[in-house]
């Protein structure tokens, strides 16, 4: 596995990274297993401050953090800049409320006592994708290293600046040595740690396959796992929606991050009496993007995350039409150099198109034209997938009824998919198991001890 950044705008190489060998990473395993015996013990008061430090150092070496992300993987910079925002916001959320949310919980029992502590369990492996390169890593990290644990990433191969920065920037904070690793590593390399028995437990954002195979291997080791593993959300409107709204928000939801992200809305299925007029706006919403530099903060279309994502997703719409769909909008590699694709419209979906069941990460949307809600959420449920989800309605009570009958695990009103850092991330079926982020994000790899005294 390379560890190249390569800037998918031009083509160019920025850097290479020489993968650990055994040695270099068996060093780091024994380092962050040390480290594991004291940053159990240490306050939370003592870990707040290093995360509090690097929330802190985030947000005032913004642009620099920021420009990594849009050289490496092409997200446009302002966009890159709210990630880093976000970022830091998940650091101060788990500095300042991780204590209360492990606090001993005392159980009401007739007599005697009994209470549950929650104890960190270890060192953590996690498995992050190239997509939210600060992101991903900070909502498995940010949780965990107050619990007490500590964490190893092993990051995408086209984002090692990124991982390198943010390992350098938790030791700026005053992590000490050990606590937050970063390891470029080979796809062996994953199978060996993961196997380790100095890892006690194992999590994961990416592909399906990805899922399984580490899951697989987890579970032969007996160790816990947390999966996302993509999604292809519905973006459900119905005949009462405000049209104009839902398609301003269904732009948002469709091309932020050029539409690779996991919770991007995916598939847009519009009651039959909007769908003309829905159909009409989006198109010329989505025909009105421009590619550009995507460090220029006037681009507001940047470039796949590299040549390799964009032959795949162009592989994806040729297949769709093949079988029968029509590219309303797009459908083609954009006529620029760079990693560029089309905004795209799929219409004339059926059942039998590979593309219904499939996940187009990248700016493809699925349209579908549906008779009634309760066609609208049966087809909604109809995919592998069950990440997240939206509801179009002016009648809220109308929509909480719909988000219900749902089978994902999060659903949005008038609203496309988004993150806080207060907000329980996760979902079901193919999209995985476990919640990030919250109250619930910090509860997955602690164990609940019970002391019970008669």
């Amino acid at each position: 596995m390379a560890y190249q950044s390569t800037n998918p705008y031009d083509g160019k190489v920025l850097e290479r990274f020489t993968e650990l060998d055994g040695a270099q990473l068996e060093a780091r395993l024994a380092l962050a297993a040390s480290c594991f015996t004291t940053w159990r013990t240490t306050s939370f008061a003592e870990r707040r401050t290093v995360l509090a430090r690097a929330a802190t150092l985030m947000r005032e070496r913004r642009d620099e953090f920021a420009t990594l992300i849009t050289l490496e993987m092409g997200k446009l910079i302002d966009q890159s800049r709210g990630e880093v925002e976000l970022s830091a916001a998940i650091l101060d959320y788990y500095a300042n409320n991780a204590e209360e949310f492990l606090a001993t919980e005392k159980l009401p029992v007739k007599t005697g006592e009994a209470i549950v502590e929650s104890a960190p369990v270890g060192v953590l492996f996690g498995v992050e994708p190239w997509n939210y390169p600060y992101y991903q890593i900070v909502r498995f990290a940010a949780p965990n290293l107050m619990a007490g644990n500590v964490v190893m990433v092993k990051h995408a191969s086209n984002v090692p600046q990124c991982a390198r920065a943010f390992e350098q920037l938790m030791a700026e904070a005053g992590a000490p040595a050990g606590a937050y690793t970063n390891l470029y590593i080979s796809k062996d390399q994953v199978s060996q740690v993961i196997d380790d028995p100095r890892i006690k437990g194992v999590a994961l954002t990416g592909s399906e396959g990805a899922g399984a195979i580490v899951a697989a291997r987890a579970g032969q080791n007996l160790k816990k796992t947390t999966m996302e593993l993509g999604g292809s959300d519905a973006f459900i409107v119905l005949e009462d929606a405000d049209l104009d709204e839902a398609v301003k928000q269904g732009v948002i939801g469709r091309m932020g991050n050029a539409g690779q992200a996991c919770t991007a809305s995916k598939r847009f299925i519009v009651v039959e009496s909007l769908a003309d007029r829905f159909l009409a706006q989006f198109m010329a919403a989505l025909a009105a993007f421009k590619p550009g530099d995507p460090i220029d903060p006037k681009t507001n279309l940047g470039p796949l995350s590299s040549q390799e994502a964009l032959d795949k997703l162009l592989d994806q719409v040729k297949r769709a039409v093949a079988a029968g769909a029509k590219a309303v909008v797009g459908g083609e590699r954009a006529d620029v150099p760079g990693a560029f694709m089309q905004p795209t419209i799929l219409t004339d979906i059926d059942k039998t198109n590979p593309a219904y069941k499939e996940e187009f990460f990248g700016p493809v949307a699925l349209f579908f034209r549906v008779a009634d809600e309760a066609a609208a959420i049966a087809l909604a449920n109809d995919s592998p997938y069950g990440l997240g989800g939206s509801v179009f309605t002016k009648d809220i009570e109308r929509g909480k009824r719909v988000a219900s009958q749902i089978d994902t695990g999060m659903v949005f009103i008038n609203k496309p998919n988004i993150t806080t850092p207060d907000l329980p991330f996760g979902g079901v079926k193919n999209s995985g198991y476990g919640r990030e982020l919250s109250r619930a994000g910090i509860q997955e790899f602690v164990n609940k001890k019970l002391i019970r005294v008669e």
